[in-house]
């Protein structure tokens, strides 16, 4: 018995301790969907750094924080950092997006071209991703300069290319996928089942670099396609 209860001690140490590294320091996510096409593929593992925001209600993977607004050892995130965040209506969900607006900016697509406070955001076309359209956009950032990051587009007349202005109320933020006609998010209000403004106290982790990459369409068995499964020139890649 006693060998049976140090055994088990040591187990709870280390599970106490995974525990920690993944509610203080970084927690690894899984890519399910192509709304962050061509920056997050499907099947990529990015690792979110958790302390880079400081920490919210949902810091914990499994919910052992209690319930409060707001953020502890807060830190603003930065426009164009991608975002591990949870679904404000539907917190169970965990989202990654890419911050747009910041509290009090005003955002709007006007034919398929984001506006920040009424100022037209500078993208480059560079080429085709499939039968889509490739660009470079640059985001205003504090201090001057930009962000650059690469989005996708398969036209500037889809659905949500033309929106009314949304200005971000204080201690919320606005987020849009890279590939931004195919994704889900602030552009599309929370009761008609998009995304909505974030709050603050759901921000989890800022995505910070890729562990791995896999084409999720092979399986696991399939050991004699695993080297045209594996994104290898992916595998640690910094997330822009």
């Amino acid at each position: 018995m006693k060998n049976w209860a140090r055994e088990l001690r040591s187990v709870a140490v280390a599970l106490g301790c995974v525990l920690l590294v993944r509610t203080v320091v970084a927690e690894p996510y899984s890519v399910p969907s192509g709304s962050m096409v061509p920056t997050l593929l499907v099947g990529d593992e990015l690792i979110g750094a958790k302390f880079a925001y400081g920490y919210g209600k949902y810091s914990s993977p499994i919910g052992l924080l209690p319930d409060f607004t707001g953020r502890l050892f807060d830190r603003p995130p930065e426009r164009g950092d991608v975002v591990v965040f949870r679904l404000p209506r539907d917190p169970s969900q965990t989202y990654v997006k890419r911050l747009i607006g910041l509290p009090g900016d005003r955002i709007q697509m006007k034919q398929g071209r984001l506006y920040i406070n009424d100022a037209l955001v500078p993208r480059r076309k560079v080429g085709a991703y499939g039968d889509d359209s490739l660009y470079v956009e640059t985001l205003p950032i504090s201090g001057g300069g930009g962000h650059e990051h690469e989005i996708v587009e398969i036209s500037d007349s889809e659905r949500q290319d033309d929106t009314p202005v949304f200005t971000v109320p204080a201690g919320h933020y606005f987020m849009m996928g890279d590939n931004r006609d195919n994704s889900l998010d602030s552009r599309v209000a929370a009761e008609r089942g998009g995304v909505g403004f974030v709050p603050e106290e759901n921000l989890v982790a800022r995505a910070d670099r890729l562990l791995l990459s896999r084409d999720t369409s092979v399986g696991w068995l399939d050991v004699a396609e695993w080297p045209h499964a594996f994104r290898l020139a992916r595998f640690l890649g910094r997330i822009e």
